[in-house]
């Protein structure tokens, strides 16, 4: 099968990761240096409430995380979920393929203490219902801005026919699910048809089925699981939310907790676009400048918004690479599992 050239493929990615640092560097020209400094400064001491929320929010993930696994689960700590959960949003700050790699050191690092099959299928449920409760929150903050804000024909005939797209996928997703379609499973054979993947994909088939038994089971056997993890996930929603509502607070713009919702879904917008940019460097950057101007705030403070919620991401990926670094590197056969493991990755948003 034709692969990219290794050099090609590190070559567009710099060229990408390039452009969004200029485009970055030209906003903050835009918006006034000192401007932009000034409103940093007038956050302050807030960055650090907006670090330890994210910590919060992280704790979250990871609680919903655990209880999505079907298995016993007393070998494998809070530390070592909390540091996993942690590399992850690590590797997924390096855009989708990021999230994609990252995933599948969540699954490898959750080993040997559960099976594998537990742990991809758990990985699988966490993801959809992440992606599930982001989706509902951008849909709304969507039909929200449609009803508040009154963009241009254009924009409102894009955000509608967007927005039935995704309650389409969704509708789709929850249906395919009680029916319990095996998707995974039958996507897995059709690909194994193909001549260069029939060996690969037949040593894996077993792990998929029982992956694919284990996810479409879950909610029938331990429901209070299922429903316990899907609140989290819009517990982890809300943390967001407020997120955004404390930035603005201490930048002093008059926003209520409503706003602050409406943002935080058209944010999530903002992130799916911007997801085949490493990092989403600059195109999230200007994605908040003109969610607030929509809002009649200024576009320096979507700036100072950004700017602050990127300082938080970084610093708990940073704790994350560290986590990385001092966990004993996996073996042989986890490169194996990895590589498999890193395909059922879910974007988050």
């Amino acid at each position: 099968m034709p692969q990219m050239n290794p050099v090609t493929k590190f070559s567009f990615r710099f060229f990408t990761v390039l452009v969004g640092l200029t485009l970055l560097g030209s906003l903050v020209h835009r918006a006034g240096p000192e401007v932009v400094w000034n409103q940093l400064r007038t956050v302050g001491s807030g960055l650090a409430v907006i670090i330890v929320l994210g910590g919060v929010a992280l704790l979250v993930r990871t609680w919903a995380w655990r209880l999505t696994f079907a298995c016993d689960i007393t070998a494998l700590s809070w530390s070592r979920s909390f540091a996993a959960s942690l590399v992850s949003e690590a590797l997924g700050q390096l855009g989708l393929g990021g999230k994609a790699v990252g995933e599948g050191m969540r699954i490898a690092l959750s080993k040997p203490a559960v099976p594998l099959p537990n742990a991809i299928s758990s990985g699988a449920i966490d993801g959809a219902l992440h992606l599930a409760s982001s989706t509902i929150v951008m849909v709304s903050g969507i039909i929200a801005t449609l009803m508040l804000a009154s963009p241009s024909g254009t924009w409102r005939v894009f955000a509608l026919t967007f927005t039935v797209v995704l309650m389409t996928v969704l509708v789709l997703a929850i249906v395919s699910y009680g029916n319990r379609w095996a998707l995974m499973g039958n996507a897995a054979r059709a690909v194994g048809r193909v001549p260069w993947f029939h060996k690969w994909i037949g040593g894996k088939l077993s792990v998929i089925d029982s992956s694919e038994h284990n996810l479409l089971d879950f909610s029938r056997k331990a429901p209070a699981a299922f429903c316990a993890a899907f609140l989290l996930n819009f517990l982890w929603q809300a943390l967001a939310v407020l997120e955004v509502y404390i930035i603005l607070r201490f930048t002093r713009t008059n926003m209520a907790v409503f706003g602050a919702f409406v943002m935080e879904g058209l944010t999530k917008l903002i992130n799916l676009v911007g997801a085949f940019n490493p990092g989403n460097i600059g195109t999230y950057e200007g994605g908040n400048m003109l969610m607030t101007k929509l809002f009649g705030v200024s576009g320096t403070v979507g700036l100072t918004l950004a700017l602050c919620r990127r300082a938080r991401a970084l610093f708990w990926a940073s704790i994350g690479a560290i986590c990385l670094m001092s966990m004993s590197a996996p073996n042989e056969a986890r490169k194996e599992d990895l590589k498999l493991e890193s395909t059922p990755g879910v974007v988050h948003l």
